[in-house]
């Protein structure tokens, strides 16, 4: 349901700032939308929304593959660098 409401908020600010000839979205527009949520959803939770690391099995593998994939490209550029100065 809010996410209608926003939806309608959005359509209804894009009309009027057309019919104004204004810019959309602009910093007005972001202050109303602010104003908005603060006075209708005030006791809104932040818990469930709030951005989290994933655990370190997920994460691991993220960090770990480029790490490794960076050693065997520089590895392979040295060796194959020290493999061809010998050919003229």
């Amino acid at each position: 349901m809010a996410r209608r409401a926003y939806g309608d908020l959005t359509n209804c600010t894009y009309l009027l700032a057309l019919r104004l000839d204004c810019f959309w979205p602009n910093r007005l527009v972001d202050d109303f939308f602010i104003k908005v949520h603060r006075q209708y959803f005030q006791d809104c939770s932040l818990s469930g929304r709030l951005l989290h690391d994933p655990p370190n099995r997920i994460l691991g593998p993220f960090i770990m593959v480029p790490v490794l994939v960076t050693l065997l490209m520089t590895a392979l550029v040295v060796w194959r660098s020290k493999r061809s100065e010998g050919i003229v």
